[in-house]
């Protein structure tokens, strides 16, 4: 194992990891900021980026700061489903046995969320790839007439096609209720340093572990996509470890991105 080889109490570039190792970055700063303002006084927000950008690390993290005795968060990644489905798994989320009938559900989900204490915040990841009627259920069950401030929020997560499909004429009335419009980009090359360093220091790894042209290697085969440097310098560690090296150099990034097909 190459976290031994490098002195490591953990692996550094883990995907899937506890909210209390997901490092900020200004990226993230900006659209926390954003998303908590949706939170307090928004009905719908939108969140894009390329895959692997780190939209579900940003949603962990949103998830984790809403306060508990005012939100009820609910996550649901599986979004190729028909309407029906949808609104089953959202009822299904809020603890209750769906009923039969798509205007039993509606009613549903209206009922429950209106009596709810809390405000309810509904994020749909893979949002890109949900279909017309599934969004326009969703801007039907938000803007459902009521006294009260909105019970029902949600957060739609997917890759930049959401975009295109949410200026659909049809989509209109959906499109000017998103208050909060969130763009999450690749990391700038000053980025992808940092973030090689912080997640090996999270670790108690040393920065050097990785020379800084290997680094700046890293940037340019992945693009600064979180996911990609994520792969590639774990890749990266193993062929170092197995050669019995302590540092990783340029020609164990360009070993590792043409195992990788990075090339």
């Amino acid at each position: 194992m190459f976290a031994q080889a490098f002195n490591l109490n953990a692996l550094p570039f883990e995907e899937h990891i506890d909210t209390d190792r997901i490092l900020d970055d200004e990226r993230f700063t900006q659209a926390l900021d954003r998303l908590q303002y949706f939170a307090d006084h928004g009905m719908v927000a939108l969140l894009t980026g390329p895959t692997g950008a780190g939209k579900s690390c940003l949603v962990k993290r949103f998830i984790h700061a809403l306060p508990t005795h005012r939100y009820q968060p609910l996550y649901l990644h599986i979004s190729r489903v028909d309407a029906a489905a949808m609104l089953r798994m959202i009822v299904t989320a809020m603890g209750e046995k769906p009923a039969l009938g798509r205007d039993r559900l509606f009613r549903q989900i209206l009922d429950r969320t209106r009596e709810a204490e809390r405000a309810v915040v509904l994020v749909i990841d893979d949002a890109h790839l949900l279909n017309e009627a599934i969004l326009t259920d969703l801007r039907l069950l938000v803007s459902a007439p009521s006294s009260a401030p909105p019970s029902l929020k949600v957060l739609l997560c997917g890759q930049p096609p959401l975009y295109k499909l949410l200026a659909r004429a049809s989509l209109a009335d959906m499109l000017n209720r998103i208050c909060v419009r969130c763009s999450l980009r690749p990391l700038s090359k000053d980025q992808t340093l940092s973030y090689i360093d912080r997640r090996l220091k999270a670790v108690g790894g040393s920065e050097q572990i990785f020379e800084t042209a290997a680094k700046h290697l890293i940037h340019e085969h992945t693009g600064g996509i979180p996911r990609a440097i994520n792969n590639l310098a774990t890749t990266c560690l193993i062929h170092a470890a197995s050669k019995q090296l302590k540092r990783v150099h340029e020609a164990l990034v360009v070993e590792a991105a043409a195992e990788l097909r990075l090339l």
